[in-house]
């Protein structure tokens, strides 16, 4: 029997099996608006955790919403330091994968709570979409985020405690160029507030998650969902579409996988399935294209020669 989501559940193995995502309806739902959404329908605004009190407040309304990306792969766009130093579109990617991966173990280091590891991580992509990595080393911007999104979510960590684990977790060696100290990371701090402009407030998944299995009554889909979830982390999915969004495609692949029929819960709700399905595919094109070990992440011969390429730790 299926538990509570499990916080430190930030990976998922897709099955070695072929998924095929079932073909839009011939009549598909009214396409999605946000009006509609956001606004008028009372029982969706419920369910796309909209209508929360306090600081939840309205997505639509938030800094989250208005820096969402326009263009997908503007998140994939290697900024021209790093483009003059050799780093190509697909080794940008993968240090994103890694430090965001990085990001996970020293939180589960530290004990923070899976929010402020997805806030850290949204930081963390947020960052390199205005930001190089020639200039913003990420070996140290990595855990300067995780300090701010523990401030920021409440559940502060001191920097002196990072830099402990960072140095118990890397050792000597090679791992040297992660080896900070308290004042790098509260400078560096400074520099992603200016850098992040200031908005810190994000929104996640996880709530609207919740909300909508228990709506479909599929609530037994919850840990698979939730690891589904997780997941998205290592991808730029936060920066590009509304969290409520990225919760529905987890529950379609999910519902999918565990042949749980849901079409006409989706058609109820009056969303796009297009962007649903479009999402879905990303993550499953995710898992076919990346082999990450749950515990050590990416090969260190496949990380290690792309973090050569950033200037050396003065």
């Amino acid at each position: 029997m299926l538990g509570q989501p499990d916080p430190t559940n930030f990976c998922f193995r897709k099955p070695s099996h072929s998924i095929r995502l079932r073909q839009t309806p011939s009549h598909p739902p009214p396409a999605f608006s946000r009006s509609l959404f956001g606004r008028r329908d009372a029982r969706v605004r419920r369910l796309a955790g909209i209508a929360v009190p306090r600081m939840a407040a309205n997505f639509w309304a938030s800094s989250h919403c208005k820096q969402l990306l326009d263009n997908p792969e503007d998140a994939d766009l290697v900024p021209a330091a790093d483009r003059e130093r050799g780093i190509t579109p697909e080794e940008f990617r993968l240090v994103k994968i890694h430090m965001s991966f990085h990001i996970w173990r020293l939180a589960q280091a530290v004990k923070v709570r899976q929010r402020v590891i997805a806030t850290a991580v949204t930081y963390f992509r947020r960052v390199y979409t205005r930001k190089s990595m020639s200039e913003y080393d990420p070996r140290l911007v990595a855990p300067t985020c995780l300090y701010l999104a523990s401030k920021v979510e409440e559940s502060t960590v001191q920097a002196r405690l990072l830099v402990f684990y960072i140095k118990k977790m890397c050792g000597t060696g090679s791992d040297d160029k992660y080896r900070f100290e308290i004042k790098d990371i509260l400078e560096m701090e400074m520099k992603l507030l200016e850098a992040l402009d200031y908005y810190l407030v994000v929104f996640h998944p996880y709530r609207p998650l919740l909300q909508l299995l228990q709506d479909a009554g599929i609530t037994d889909l919850t840990q698979f969902a939730w690891g589904l979830v997780n997941d998205t982390y290592k991808m730029d999915l936060i920066l590009i579409y509304a969290p409520y969004m990225i919760a529905l495609a987890c529950i379609y692949i999910a519902s999918v996988l565990k042949d749980k029929d849901t079409t006409s819960w989706f058609e109820e709700l009056r969303v796009d399935m297009n962007i649903v399905k479009n999402i879905s595919m990303e993550i499953l094109d995710f898992y076919d294209t990346y082999k990450i070990d749950p515990q050590r992440g990416l090969p260190e011969d496949k990380i290690s020669p792309v973090l050569n390429k950033l200037p050396a730790k003065s």
